[in-house]
């Protein structure tokens, strides 16, 4: 495999997804535990992410010089590099020109860069850089302001970019990863779907034995793609539990029913509205909701268990972009999901099992495909555990719920009427907790916003909003202000993630 050690940049997860992406396993590891990791699993490569921080301030992040001696190749990007240089004893120091975007790079000789052209486009961003270079190294590439922006010690196997070869902006940021994974690190490509379930499959084998497994079903891709997993590593051992927390779209819970319930798996619906609705009255952060519907979700799945006896399991579809948005080592929290960062302190099972939680949503889609499941479930649209409790901007009230759901549905309707549902990734409607004056007939209202939302993504780490023909939008928003009572405007999000995230909240 391959370690990504995570310095704080807003890239790591996409230095995974790259890697990922040419068949080759790697994880995402805080620099504070990445000397231990590495020695433990011992990596064919590391690679050091970028991150907001300059090398030589008091509490910048810094590594172990011992790292560098492990005999491991590394590859430092942005202020991997500038850490490898001052690490080693060059010095690094502000430049007197900042680059940020496009800029052209001119690279020299080295496997780093084999099939790749002299001059190419590289995506810059610092403000940074190394003034010389570490013993034993050597300049293989430069930019106009910046003289050393990739160097290499071949000796051992220690390399580094000034750049961000991740992104797309890069023109062969792709074939210098590919380079250093395969013709430096001699890693094989051997991470595929199929390997993975057969390896999940045998160590859920081994950890359950004959225990029982209580799986918290969503219905959504994730759980979905859990419960097939597990119904074929344990069989009649495993307990699907559907809560239906009255946060679901439009006729989801019926239809979740009808998914699982003839499956020839153990499935039982719990009717919780109610229960739920009270826990988050008069609450209107996000984050306490996130965290309430977690730890409800928990006490209802002990209950549960309680009433099966002899459950010593839970599971839960948590995939990767759930661990890394919850906050991975110094990492900004960006939401906590309800089934990670919003778990209480005390679960009353012997341990929780989240066989996805290194996968990224494509991946767990290919997982799905592999062990055969239906490729209505395969494809559904994503939605959030907590439900519409995060599409309902303030106070949760079961009148807001109803409101939104009539105008999702609507709008959903809309995109696969237009044919383009397989072309957008998500879309969902968003009922905000503003009222804005408008006019039907000859009277005044004053109801609330609706805000629409379409993006286009591979991982969901990162989306660009869907262009969506005008004639779709105002046929949906159209029908919304006609037929669903006390929504009066319309907006459409064009915003991408970042800035933003795909959520409201």
């Amino acid at each position: 495999m391959i370690l990504v050690v995570d310095f704080g940049g807003q890239y790591n997860q996409l230095i995974a997804r790259r890697v990922r992406d040419l068949n080759v396993y790697c994880e995402v590891v805080p620099y504070q535990k990445a000397l231990a990791k590495a020695k433990e699993i011992n990596p064919k490569g590391i690679i050091f992410t970028g991150g907001p921080n300059s090398v030589y301030e008091e509490n910048a992040p810094k590594i172990e010089k011992e790292i560098f001696e492990l005999g491991i190749p590394v590859l430092g990007l942005c202020y991997g590099m500038q850490l490898m240089a001052a690490s080693l004893g060059a010095e690094v120091k502000k430049s007197d020109q900042r680059e940020f975007g496009k800029t052209n790079f001119t690279r020299e000789e080295s496997s780093l860069f084999k099939n790749i052209a002299e001059n190419s486009t590289v995506w810059m961003s610092h403000i940074d850089k190394v003034e010389s270079l570490p013993q034993g190294f050597e300049k293989i590439g430069y930019t106009d302001n910046c003289p050393i922006a990739a160097m290499q010690n071949k000796e051992k196997n220690l390399y580094a970019l000034q750049f961000h070869p991740e992104v797309n902006h890069s023109e062969y940021g792709k074939e210098m990863l590919k380079n250093f994974v395969f013709e430096i690190c001699k890693q094989e490509a051997d991470w595929t779907m199929k390997n993975y379930a057969q390896t999940a499959i045998k160590e859920i084998q081994e950890k359950v034995q004959d225990g029982k497994v209580l799986l918290a079903l969503s219905g959504g891709v994730d759980s979905s793609v859990v419960a097939k997993l597990i119904s074929k590593a344990i069989g009649k051992n495993l307990t699907c539990i559907f809560v239906d927390h009255g946060l679901m779209r439009k006729n989801e819970g019926d239809e979740v029913e009808a998914a699982f319930k003839d499956s020839g798996m153990n499935f039982i619906r719990v009717d919780a509205e109610k229960r739920f609705l009270e826990k988050l009255e008069n609450v209107t952060d996000p984050e306490r909701k996130r965290k309430i519907i977690g730890e409800e979700f928990i006490r209802v799945f002990e209950e549960e268990a309680k009433k099966i006896k002899s459950v010593d399991y839970l599971a839960q579809g948590t995939i990767y972009p759930d661990i890394i948005e919850s906050g991975l080592g110094d990492s900004a929290v960006i939401k906590s999901h309800h089934n990670v960062g919003g778990l209480p302190d005390y679960v009353d099972f012997k341990e929780i099992i989240e066989p996805l939680r290194m996968l990224f949503k494509d991946e767990v889609r290919q997982l799905g495909r592999e062990l055969g499941l239906a490729d209505y479930l395969v494809d559904r649209q994503p939605f959030p555990g907590p439900g519409l409790a995060i599409r309902v901007m303030g106070e949760i009230t079961k009148e807001k719920l109803d409101i939104l759901r009539d105008a999702d549905y609507i709008f959903r309707e809309e995109i696969a009427k237009a044919g383009i549902d397989k072309d957008i990734n998500q879309y969902f409607a968003v009922l905000t907790n503003n009222r804005t004056v408008g006019v039907m007939g000859d009277f005044r209202t004053y109801d609330y916003t609706l805000g629409l939302r379409a993006v286009k993504t591979t991982d969901f780490m990162t989306a660009d909003w869907a262009r969506i023909p005008y004639e779709v939008l105002d046929k949906a928003s159209t029908r919304i202000v006609n037929e669903v009572d006390h929504i009066n405007r319309i907006v459409y999000d064009i915003t991408s993630k970042p800035p933003a995230t795909i959520e409201w909240e």
